[in-house]
């Protein structure tokens, strides 16, 4: 077990955070949080990493599907009618592939982030993943418009500004996805023995 301040985690400010000129403010609230910023570049994400940062597990993809029906059924809307299908695995490929989509679309911002319990702070500051859940206070709750009925109906992802893992093992996947150890900088920011 490594100490709670050593916790890294990673977060992706998406294509619509970038042309929406968030990235300052979403590293404002994460540095204001208490937490270090360790890694930091603006990329442009080939389909093939992001292939590789969504997982590929069946049940995982099976999930999406299963959260678009309940999406259609709860707005009665007919899935089968404008997907083509009612198989929560199909549709899930379906979502999976809008997600590589978007994040394809434009240039991302790629930032490794440390600080206590790292994974659970940056997912308090960026708020649940469908925006009309987000709390107000967020980064997704004060910024995100989108819907998933609006985005299912679309045939596309939803824009929701921003990713952050989920777990301490999501994010170990997806730090060394997407950072060297090259490109990560470990330092001792001024109020650190205020702090903690």
């Amino acid at each position: 077990m490594i100490h709670p301040k050593e916790e890294k985690t990673l977060v992706l400010i998406k294509p619509d955070g970038v042309k929406r000129g968030l990235i300052g403010e979403i590293i404002s609230r994460i540095e204001k949080r208490g937490l270090k910023i360790i890694g930091l570049e603006m990329i442009k994400a080939a389909p093939e990493q992001i292939d590789e940062h969504y997982p590929k597990d069946e049940k995982w993809i099976k999930r999406l599907g299963e959260k678009t029906l309940e999406n259609y059924k709860s707005y009665g809307f007919d899935a089968k009618k404008e997907l083509g299908s009612e198989d929560p695995l199909e549709i899930g490929k379906m979502v999976r592939g809008w997600l590589i989509d978007y994040l394809t679309s434009g240039p991302m911002v790629k930032i490794a982030v440390k600080g206590i319990h790292a994974v659970n702070m940056v997912r308090k500051l960026v708020g649940k993943s469908m925006p009309a859940e987000a709390e107000m206070g967020t980064i997704r709750g004060d910024f995100s418009v989108d819907d998933a009925t609006a985005a299912n109906r679309d045939k596309r992802a939803i824009h929701n500004i921003i990713h952050a893992s989920e777990t301490l093992e999501e994010a170990e996947h997806e730090l060394k996805l997407w950072f060297g150890l090259e490109e990560i900088y470990d330092y001792k920011r001024a109020e650190e023995d205020i702090m903690f």
